[in-house]
């Protein structure tokens, strides 16, 4: 469960975590690889297939990415092909914890989730 987000900051099951996340359908918590967007496209607003490619271990219904509380981070349309097929949603940060843990109950959710700009 996502318990809340603000600007750098984002609390999962009691955790509190410093950076960028990614949430597994298994519930399985771990940093975002953003580095690997970064060093292609000097910003890590950008979510490149070579770091979506890093996430993809847990079979997954639904792709949640939190855009970030002001809405900069992209998944870029190479990104989607790797995805196609699989309901994809991208919205800033606050309102992408609560649509995932909406979900989480249902479906198997992978969240992607930027938590500063």
């Amino acid at each position: 469960m996502i318990e809340g987000v603000s600007f750098g900051r984002i609390v999962i099951n009691g955790s509190v975590y410093e950076h960028d996340v990614v949430v597994y359908p298994s519930g399985r918590v771990e940093r975002r690889k953003k580095w690997l967007s970064k060093e292609k496209h000097g910003t890590s607003h950008k979510l490149d297939p070579e770091e979506l490619k890093e996430y993809l271990s847990e079979d997954f219904d639904v792709l949640v990415v939190g855009t970030g509380i002001y809405g900069m981070l992209s998944l870029l349309p190479e990104s989607r092909e790797l995805v196609e097929g699989k309901e994809v949603v991208e919205m800033p940060t606050p309102e992408a914890i609560k649509l995932f843990n909406g979900l989480k109950n249902e479906k198997r959710v992978l969240g992607i989730f930027h938590i500063t700009c």
